[in-house]
Parts: C-alpha cells; structure tokens; sequence
C-alpha cells in the first residue's frame, strides 16, 4: 500500500535524464534570430532519420547571418535616416505583415516630390500649419469688424506660437487704427495684418552670400539635438554643387553614432569630399575642434570656395557643451582670423517659444549670424519665426519646407505671410 501510493505521488523535481520536446514554433519564438533554414538534427540512432516538423517555421523578418560581425543597429540606423530594428520578444507570434501594409511602408518610405517653385509651393506645404488653420479659418468665415475680431486674432497668434511680445506689438498696432478708423471691413484689417506681418520679416529675409574673397568661405553650424543639421548640411551642399562652388564638408559631430557615417554618405551623393578622423566600435570618434582645424587647412591648401562644417547637438542648457563650440571657434581663427565667415544655427519650427532660450544662449557662446528654420512643412505653428524676428533680428537665410534638398528655400518673407494668411476673405 506504500509503495502504491509513493508511485502516484507526483515528483516536484524530475530527474536530469528527462527531456522534453519543443515545437518548432516554440523554438522559433524564443531564437527569432536563428535561421529557420536549418534542418532538425539527425537522430543519433542510425537506423532512424529526423522527422519533418508537423508545421513549418515561420520566418523571421530579417535573417542574420552569424558570419557577419555584429553591428548595433543604432549605428545602422543613424546612418541610413531610419528607425532601428528591434527583435521580438520571446514568446512573441511573428506574423507576415499585409500586402496593403507593405504597400503603405514602401510609399512613405520613398521620397516626396519636390515642392512647386515660387510661392505655390511655400502654400501647398505651410498650410498645415497651426498658423495657417487659425488664421485661415478665422478670416475664412466672413467676420464682423469688431473688438472681438481682435481676440480672435490674438489668440490666433498666440496658440500659433508668435509670442506675447510680438503678438502686443501687432494687436497695438490694429486697435490703434481701426480706433481711428482707417479700417472700412474685416477685409482692410486682414491686409493690414498681412503688412504688419510682412514689416516683421522683411529685415531678417537676407539671402546667405558667399564672399569671394573668402578661400575658404567657412560656414560652421550649430543648434540642439534633434534639429537637422546634418541633413541641411547635405541640402547646402548640394545647393553649392548646382552653383559650381567646391566644397568641403567637416564631420564635426564626433558625439552621435553614426553621424559621420551619414555626413559621408551626403558627401558621396554629391561629390563632396569630407574630412573626418577615426571611429570607434560605437561609431563615435576624434575631437570637433581638431577635424575643424584640419578641415581648414585642407580646404585652404586645395582652393576650395565653401568649408561647412558639422557640430554635435547640444542642449543650450548644458554649459560645458556649450563651452566646447567656443572653442571650436577659437581654434579656425587660428587658421584665418575671420573665420567663422558664417555661424549657422538650424531651428526646429516645432520647437516653440523654446527656440529664442536655445538662440539666446547660442549666440552668447558663438555668435550666431544667421538661421534655418527647418520642418516647416510638418506640424509646426510657424510663429516662432516672427518671435525670432522680432526678438533677434538675426536673418533668416533657409526655411526647411518640404524632404528633397530642393526643399530648402531661400527665406522669402512675401511668400511666408502669403502662406500663412488668406489673401481675401472667404478664401
């Protein structure tokens, strides 16, 4: 009797010899990085062969291969402009994505059209914009001329990013003519808002000149993380290349993965050599200030027009970092006394009210001479721009409206507010 009982008493341990058979399913979820090629190993008995599984494996949606050498895919992704891939967890059902799916990945994948010359295509890519939705729609439904037009109006501007000090300085403006009456409709006060716009920018809408006498013209930019200052770089140069300039790019940005590896990549796309020190196994390497100072005297010994060079991405709040771009500068003065001939610092059109914090504490450090405001064509409300206006009076060389290089614009105040605003009511 107890020996009976001993033998239905279930064993929390069982013994080492015992195995247990997993599915290839199970073996395919918990290994997703395994080739599911391999066939089931040979049974040791020789009598017998391996059998075939009872379902088939499901593929993985990239094979690696375990001869290649291991590269994390951040670098890879921050070379090629393109989310890193990251691998199932275990137990996770890998499904073959839909055709239509696919098909949706692909097309986003591919780059847009160019945006239409002139001021049509600033309209087609900038009325998404917060600004322009505001705005547009205010004056779109045929308002009353009154006070509450102008609350309206104000809170427009504001939500749409232009600031509190630029948005008194345009309300002021309208109340104290349309108390004096020179205002006959909602349609005079819309022009009137049109012009004052217009005086804002005019000012800052200076075009970038590349000074002749200048072998190199050096152009050093700067800005936070995040902004596109590597890929405006890759846009200028090939704005450079179209007006027959030689260039010379400088991988400044020895901090993130990578980013040498993307500079190069525009370098080779438009010919353009790049100077650049060694990398480490994370993709990072040398110091800014020294590839900036051989980058010069290379350029210098070449007769190159143009020398861009690149920086990292710094947050405006972290002082030592900040301090480093000082020093970047001080070391091109001693190849040539005026360079930098152009501080350069790209903005971030969704940044907000942020942006003047971030252009005031970059041009306390390096003395910042012009602006790119890029992304314009996304999310972005567009006010900021006139804040910056108003504030810094710093000109505004590009605007970033659109993926292709043709896509950075010479700044064009006139076709910015036509953009912004309707040019009737009703419209």
């Amino acid at each position: 009797m107890v020996s009976f009982f001993r033998r239905k008493k279930p064993d929390p341990s069982p013994p080492a010899s015992s195995e247990r058979r997993y599915s290839a399913e199970e073996l395919a979820a918990a290994f997703p990085d395994a080739r599911r090629s391999e066939t089931m190993p040979a049974s040791s008995d020789p009598g017998t062969t391996a059998s075939a599984p009872t379902a088939p494996a499901q593929l993985a949606p990239f094979e690696v291969s375990a001869a290649s050498p291991a590269i994390p895919s951040e670098i890879i992704a921050a070379a090629m402009d393109v989310e890193p891939f990251v691998s199932a967890p275990a137990g996770a059902e890998l499904l073959p994505a839909p055709a239509a799916q696919l098909q949706v990945e692909n097309a986003t994948t591919q780059d847009k059209p160019a945006a239409a010359p002139g001021k049509p295509g600033w309209r087609e890519r900038l009325r998404g914009s917060g600004f322009a939705r505001s705005l547009g729609g205010l004056f779109s439904r045929n308002p009353k001329l009154d006070d509450d037009l102008l609350d309206e109006i104000e809170t427009a501007l504001l939500t749409a990013d232009v600031g509190v000090a630029a948005t008194t300085q345009l309300l002021e403006a309208l109340r104290r003519r349309m108390k004096s009456r020179e205002f006959a409709d909602a349609q005079a006060l819309l022009g009137a808002l049109r012009a004052e716009l217009l005086a804002m920018l005019a000012p800052v809408a200076v075009p970038l000149r590349i000074d002749p006498e200048a072998k190199p013209f050096v152009l050093l930019t700067v800005g936070v993380n995040g902004v596109g200052k590597t890929t405006t770089i890759g846009k200028l140069a090939r704005r450079f290349k179209d007006e027959n300039r030689s260039l010379m790019l400088a991988a400044g940005d020895t901090f993130r993965a990578a980013a040498v590896a993307q500079l190069q990549a525009w370098g080779d796309r438009n010919g353009v050599p790049v100077i650049a020190q060694g990398e480490n196994a994370l993709g990072k390497g040398g110091d800014a200030a020294s590839v900036a100072f051989d980058a010069l005297q290379a350029a210098k010994a070449r007769g190159t027009d143009v020398l861009i060079a690149d920086t990292a991405g710094r947050l405006h709040t972290q002082q030592g970092l900040m301090a480093e771009l000082g020093k970047i500068k001080r070391v091109l003065v001693k190849v040539d006394p005026r360079a930098p001939h152009e501080v350069l610092m790209v903005i971030d059109g969704t940044t907000g009210q942020n942006a003047l914090s971030q252009l005031r504490q970059f041009h306390a450090a390096v003395g910042v001479t012009g602006l790119v405001v890029t992304k314009l064509d996304g999310t972005a409300k567009g006010g900021v721009v006139f804040a910056l206006a108003r504030e810094f009076g710093i000109p505004i060389r590009f605007a970033g409206i659109g993926e292709r290089p043709e896509d950075l614009r010479v700044f064009d105040a006139e076709a910015f507010v036509d953009a912004l605003l309707p040019g009737t009511l009703g419209a």
